[in-house]
């Protein structure tokens, strides 16, 4: 992918060296849990933790052990690489949909390392990327993209740039009034007709960034997508797929809605 040495967003927000409110140092969490349990008084003491942590409060800052930007590891050269690659990829998004929808509200991308507080709630890196309507912003922790070579057999950096522009399709979305629709009676079918559509947005995206593509780059994005896909990850984690709870589709599903943008390159063309 011919991404080095273009323009950057100027609608990245990177918190990586921030704490969010209510995140914890687990390295310290798990041993107090254990002491704690080993008394009457110390499992009061959890259950108050507990409420103070639904209420949005961390209680290990009452013992000072709350997580601080003191204690984060310095961004190393790779950090700094993928932060780049990452603003090059919404610059690109940026530049395509400007041309598509008019007026186009860009969104913000808020990098971020371990968890974070979105407009949405907090949540941690595992839920992985998201996109939060409220505020409008694009939520990533850079290491989802080792995930996803390593874990999910997905590597390359169209395959990584496919993740962004998906979470952007879901802003497309919003921008559009499409993301709360509700064609279906089934929760689920909704959930993965709205994930389908971001898919083939992410494609869409694609076919106007012809000249970012290299040999190969294409295929890496529809991999990507058939990794993710619900039956691939379901069977991975308990050896077989149960279809009626897919809330992104299935591999073969999340690989044509891709395929389906790329090739015709029109919005109304995405409807599942």
């Amino acid at each position: 992918m011919k991404w080095r040495g273009r323009k950057t967003s100027s609608n990245v927000e990177d918190k990586r060296m921030q704490t969010a409110q209510g995140g914890m140092n687990l390295q310290v969490l798990l041993p107090l849990i254990r002491w704690l349990m080993g008394s009457k008084i110390g499992r009061i003491i959890l259950i108050i933790g507990g409420i103070a942590m639904l209420m949005g409060y961390n209680p290990l800052g009452i013992f000072g052990l709350s997580s601080s930007s003191s204690n984060k590891a310095p961004l190393t050269q790779k950090d700094m690489e993928m932060s780049e690659f990452a603003g090059v990829i919404l610059a690109e998004t940026e530049n395509v949909w400007k041309e598509i929808l008019t007026p186009y509200e860009e969104p913000k991308m808020v990098l971020f390392r371990g968890a974070t507080n979105s407009g949405c709630g907090f949540a941690s890196s595992q839920v992985g990327p998201f996109y939060c309507p409220l505020d409008k912003k694009l939520y990533l922790d850079l290491s989802f993209f080792d995930e996803l070579a390593k874990r999910h057999d997905a590597p390359g950096d169209f395959a990584a740039a496919y993740v962004i522009a998906h979470e952007v399709g879901h802003h497309i979305q919003n921008l559009l009034g499409l993301l709360n629709q509700k064609p279906y009676s089934n929760k689920n079918q909704n959930s993965v007709a709205i994930e389908l559509q971001a898919d083939c947005f992410a494609g869409i995206w694609a076919n106007h960034s012809k000249h970012l593509l290299e040999d190969g780059d294409i295929e890496e994005a529809l991999n990507a997508a058939s990794m993710i896909g619900d039956d691939v990850l379901q069977e991975k984690a308990q050896g077989y797929a149960v279809p009626d709870s897919f809330t992104h589709g299935s591999a073969k599903q999340r690989r044509d809605a891709f395929y389906l943008g790329y090739k015709e390159g029109d919005v109304k063309k995405c409807r599942f």
